[in-house]
């Protein structure tokens, strides 16, 4: 309290000294003043809005944004840096993860706890294939839908229209949004097939022959 009330006392001792040392003078009309103006910024927006929706450019700016998403959903963003296998390869991927903090079944169970590294394989079958294929290419996505079935494996694009496929072949396709999966699992080239191997996942990149 005592500090507070001496704090106080020093901005008032400021105060005094600097209103008692400082003087206003009237040094006459030096040029052309101006008023300053401060316009409504709200009003402004709120014309301007008023303005683009007498106009009809609001209806046409969101027609505009419908059509991009539209575009987008139809057609994702290709995932960058994967091309068609030219040459086999194999490797083993362990899902392994290191936990920051316990982790407890439904029933309050001990299932790891913070630090310990858990498989989510020891837990979960995976009963169906993953398999990577440009959706542009029609090798590729004859390959996939002859071999695998919607029970066998989720066939995932990393280009191409999954929604043009699913409408023209009546089953089911995914696609590898940002690329995080093929990421993930180091696929650098299509057709890739990633299967459970015990515990872990087997993940093979296939060569096709006259692919396109």
């Amino acid at each position: 309290m005592k500090r507070a009330l001496e704090s106080v006392a020093i901005v008032a001792l400021l105060s005094v000294s600097l209103t008692s040392s400082i003087h206003a003078s009237d040094h006459g009309t030096m040029g052309q003043t101006f008023p300053i103006i401060e316009p409504d910024l709200l009003a402004t927006i709120e014309g301007r809005l008023k303005h683009l929706q007498a106009t009809g450019e609001i209806d046409r700016m969101n027609a505009t944004f419908a059509k991009r998403a539209e575009a987008k959903v139809r057609r994702p963003v290709p995932v960058a840096g994967i091309s068609r296998a030219t040459e086999a390869r194999v490797w083993d991927y362990d899902p392994s993860v290191s936990v920051d903090h316990d982790v407890r079944d439904t029933k309050g169970n001990m299932i790891a706890r913070a630090g310990q590294a858990v498989n989510p394989l020891d837990f979960v079958t995976m009963h169906q294939a993953l398999v990577f294929v440009d959706g542009d290419s029609k090798t590729q996505m004859a390959w996939a839908t002859e071999r695998y079935s919607d029970l066998k494996a989720k066939i995932i694009l990393v280009s191409g229209a999954p929604l043009e496929e699913m409408t023209n072949r009546q089953r089911r396709f995914y696609f590898d949004q940002e690329g995080r999966l093929t990421g993930r699992l180091g696929i650098r080239h299509t057709p890739a097939v990633v299967e459970q191997a015990g515990r872990v996942l087997k993940i093979s990149e296939i060569v096709l022959k006259g692919a396109d």
